[in-house]
């Protein structure tokens, strides 16, 4: 992504400060100019896509997940005792999601979630 996006820490950098990330009212507004309203997507509403595919249709433990989205992970023991972080499988969780988007860009089978079964 550097060749796209920079050297900096964040992929979207803020627009006042590359120490920051862009704002989600920024995405929100650039999704707005591209021309879908608020009914159907968000910025948010990315990371609820990824959630649901990475567990759903990847197969990728919710915990992967969860970290990776940067979520506090439910643990029965406490965060106090789970500072695991899952660097190696959230990189191959990554890389799988990046396959996946790569292979619906070049035109994979998509299933039309409006269709009844049948």
């Amino acid at each position: 992504l550097h060749p796209l996006t920079g050297g900096g820490q964040y992929v979207l950098p803020g627009g006042r400060s590359p120490r920051r990330p862009r704002s989600n009212n920024a995405i929100n507004a650039a999704l707005r100019r591209m021309g879908f309203d608020k009914d159907t997507m968000t910025g948010h509403g990315f990371r609820a896509m990824a959630r649901t595919v990475l567990d759903e249709t990847l197969g990728y433990r919710p915990d992967y997940i969860e970290h990776q989205l940067a979520h506090a992970v439910r643990d029965p023991n406490g965060r106090a005792y789970n500072r695991t972080e899952f660097v190696e499988q959230r990189r191959t969780m990554l890389q799988a999601w990046a396959d996946y988007l790569d292979k619906l860009r070049k035109g994979a089978d998509v299933i039309d979630i409006r269709q009844r079964a049948g």
